[in-house]
């Protein structure tokens, strides 16, 4: 289910959709939808939307935190990759035999294991067909393994599936992308719009450009995978 929520600041209306759910922060996926920074005539105004798992599975799962993956990289060393009870087996046998009935061979194991999330590492000579084009084919196992495991009774867990390493690369070149757009946009002074994203995709380019003073952004379009546009604040 999704739902917006206001604030001065991100922090501001990420706390108020967590009181107002009732969920923790990490219990939910937030979408920027128009961020405006405090200037001398102006308050900020962030707008977010909130992406939740509703009771019966069905969900609005985005990509999860690549933020999250490096976070926990280094616990997949230590974290023991055979499943711990019959959860972890039954995700890990589901995720194996879709993945093979797409046509490709594959090694499932656990990467990590955190708080209500639970980190799944797929190894095959396909990854790059596994990840797809922005990484939307990984995108799409992830929402059908987080759907799966609200019909194993745990909607509390959020599974985050990641190969070679694609969920941190991705995050690092989003990253640069936006620097370098917002160059482009002080040297142009015209706006510009980037490739359709996902949720976490369009916060990771919104937050990064948060800083920077002469530089706005704002996402556009409809459904899940929307465009965010970067532009100079004396456009608009």
């Amino acid at each position: 289910m999704t739902y917006e929520y206001e604030g001065k600041t991100e922090k501001e209306a990420i706390e108020k959709a967590a009181q107002e759910l009732g969920l923790e922060k990490d219990q939910f996926d937030v979408e920027i939808l128009e961020s405006q920074k405090k200037s001398l005539f102006k308050t900020g105004y962030v707008k977010i939307r909130v992406h939740t798992v509703d009771n019966s599975g069905s969900s609005n799962v985005s990509s999860q935190s690549a933020s999250s993956a490096s976070k926990t990289e280094s616990k997949a060393a230590v974290a023991n990759p055979l499943p711990q009870d019959d959860f972890e087996q039954k995700l890990l046998a589901f995720v194996t035999e879709t993945v093979q009935k797409m046509g490709y061979e594959v090694t499932v194991e656990i990467m990590f294991r955190e708080d209500k999330k639970l980190g799944l590492k797929l190894t095959s000579d396909s990854s790059a067909i596994l990840i797809g084009r922005k990484g939307k084919n990984l995108d799409a196992l992830q929402l059908l393994a987080n759907v799966y495991a609200g019909h194993l009774g745990r909607e509390d867990i959020r599974v985050i599936l990641d190969t070679e390493n694609y969920r941190i690369r991705r995050e690092e070149s989003l990253v640069r992308l936006a620097y370098n757009t917002a160059d482009k946009v002080r040297q142009t002074r015209n706006s510009i719009l980037l490739e359709p994203m996902n949720p976490f995709e369009r916060r990771l380019i919104h937050t990064t450009l948060n800083d920077i003073p002469d530089v706005e952004t704002k996402s556009e379009g409809e459904g899940l995978y929307k465009q965010v546009r970067v532009f100079l604040k004396s456009m608009y």
